[in-house]
């Protein structure tokens, strides 16, 4: 990831750096990169889901159990420069917990360079993730380039994408691009629990837990984990709790014992955007119909049984019907290999004068 990150960082030295070397100025030049950024950091929390409460009964005696979730977090930080769309406010602060769905966008308000880097740790439903989210693009006349990582831990998903573009604009409001895309991510056509499918389709879970070490004392109802600790005292708790976790740490060993997987693609999109005070509409689509098989035991080509079709795509779109009365819609969608996440917004807004 350092490797990464440094060179996401030079690439707009090169790109934007005078091509005679005694020319050259790099405080001139870093200046110029990070002018109109910035630069922020933010913490948000907030309670999760409540305690929940498991009984049950042990040769007649009443047992409980209580699944304890701790407090949500969000840790965020990063620097952008990114030009804001006229339906964006002016906010004083950024605060970590916005729905920047126009980050999503191929093409930015403006042509030139524009770049974002951010992180933030997270707590969700007692699950701790690491999301990240890394672009630079540029956007000419005729051309497009972007170089993007991403990372989202509630929803599966850590890709690093390339992609270079032919522009054409329709009008001042709507352009077509077509080109190629290249991904870099784990073998997504990888299931590492196929093996242990029973031929009826149920799932020989308490079979794989045992392989992974664990233990189970019919006589006193007790489990343990690999290291001897007592992790449920009844079948209900080892069922709900425990093998959820068994099997989250397996897939996920098993996938880490794999390489990433290169995956180049054709990819076709639009963008269109329309603002004035009373009426904005912002959209965005790309469709990648195809993509090379270059035989790779895990490519998902023999997962998926041929060709699929992956795609993004988001809508912001905002009508005043009068001085007082308005409405609203946002959201952005994403499917890559058959994983899908999104989010979205909408309503209804009454000023009172």
């Amino acid at each position: 990831m350092r490797y990464l990150l440094v060179m996401l960082l030079a690439f707009p030295l090169l790109m934007l750096g005078q091509t005679e070397e005694k020319k050259f100025n790099l405080k001139k030049e870093v200046k110029k990169i990070f002018k109109f950024s910035t630069f922020y950091g933010a913490v948000n929390g907030g309670t999760s889901i409540s305690d929940d409460d498991i009984y049950s009964i042990t040769t007649g005696t009443l047992n409980q159990d209580i699944i304890e979730t701790p407090f949500d977090y969000s840790i965020k930080f990063g620097v952008r420069k990114i030009a804001r769309f006229g339906y964006l406010p002016k906010e004083a602060f950024k605060k970590g917990n916005e729905n920047s769905f126009s980050d999503a966008a191929t093409m930015g308000k403006v042509t030139g360079f524009e770049f974002l880097f951010e992180g933030e740790y997270k707590r969700q439903q007692g699950l701790s993730y690491f999301d990240q989210h890394h672009f630079l693009r540029y956007v000419a006349d005729k051309w497009l380039i972007k170089v993007e990582y991403y990372t989202n831990g509630f929803a599966d998903i850590e890709y690093f994408e390339s992609t270079q573009r032919y522009r054409q604009k329709i009008s001042k409001k709507l352009s077509l691009n077509i080109g190629i895309v290249q991904r870099f991510a784990e073998p997504y056509g990888f299931d590492p629990l196929a093996n242990w499918v029973l031929e009826n389709g149920n799932l020989h879970y308490t079979y794989l837990a045992l392989q992974e070490g664990y233990n189970i004392d019919p006589f006193t109802s007790t489990y343990t984990d690999p290291n001897g600790n007592i992790v449920a005292t009844s079948n209900e708790v080892w069922k709900e709790v425990v093998i959820p976790q068994v099997l989250d740490g397996f897939v996920e060993s098993e996938r880490n014992k794999l390489s990433n997987t290169l995956q180049h693609s054709v990819i076709i999109g639009f963008d269109f955007y329309h603002y004035d005070k009373k009426f904005w509409l912002h959209s965005w689509g790309n469709l990648m119909p195809y993509h090379y098989d270059d035989g790779n035991e895990y490519s998902y080509h023999n997962f998926n049984g041929g060709q699929w079709l992956d795609y993004s795509g988001g809508l912001i779109f905002g009508y005043w019907f009068n001085k007082n009365l308005g409405t609203f819609i946002e959201g952005k969608y994403n499917k890559y290999w058959n994983r899908e996440w999104h989010n979205f917004s909408l309503g209804l807004n009454y000023k009172i004068f």
